[in-house]
């Protein structure tokens, strides 16, 4: 018996497949448990629209964040620390510092783990900071660290 599978199955597929099982399977687990769905002609063109329509969302999703990040491209958060008497800084900048400066700076809402740097920033000077929008799409800005006067 066919049956598509509504939820990951750990010993059958993943969800959105059409898979091959025993009819007394089917019967007595998938189908009572909402697992899955018997492969109906009805049902296969659902998953058919379903899929294209996931397709169609994704594709929307990766154009708005190949579009974001042409817009942060030349941008840049500014931020000051508190400097030493030998022009050494307190303290350091990180990520989750950084996601608030976007915030309040390109009113822009991030999540501190979206953000990529390589470590915590600890000196004065300008940074280039990753920002992950979209598994394929990660944009750029400039972080410049200044002394706080």
């Amino acid at each position: 018996m066919k049956v598509i599978l509504m939820q990951d199955v750990k010993s059958l597929g993943k969800k959105g497949e059409i898979v091959e099982v025993n009819q007394g399977y089917a019967r007595n687990f998938v189908l009572p448990k909402k697992l899955g769905v018997e492969a109906t002609p009805e049902n296969l063109n659902n998953l058919k629209l379903k899929n294209q329509n996931d397709e169609k969302v994704a594709a929307e999703n990766l154009a708005a964040a190949q579009k974001l990040a042409e817009e942060l491209k030349d941008k840049k958060v500014v931020t000051s620390m508190k400097v030493g008497a030998n022009g050494k800084p307190f303290g350091s900048v990180s990520s989750k510092e950084v996601a608030v400066l976007i915030k309040e700076q390109l009113g822009l809402e991030v999540d501190k783990k979206k953000i990529i740097m390589k470590d915590q920033v600890k000196s004065l000077g300008g940074y280039n900071v990753g920002i992950k929008l979209h598994p394929q799409v990660t944009a750029e800005i400039l972080l410049d660290v200044q002394e706080q006067k």
